[in-house]
């Protein structure tokens, strides 16, 4: 195999505005248990520091 690096540099995309407006509303929507699932994770850690430190 080649083992050399290739530079790509990308110049200009074409994407027409509805399929990006649709990218970003599905981007948005898969969000949304990710922000739940860290929003979980913060509470509980807050529940821990506050138990250790008798808040």
């Amino acid at each position: 195999m080649n083992d050399e690096k290739q530079e790509v540099i990308v110049t200009d995309i074409q994407i027409p505005f509805i399929s990006m407006v649709i990218l970003m509303v599905k981007m948005a929507i898969a969000s949304i248990p990710a922000l739940i699932i860290l929003s979980m994770i913060g509470g509980l850690f807050s529940l821990v520091f506050a138990s250790l430190f008798n808040m």
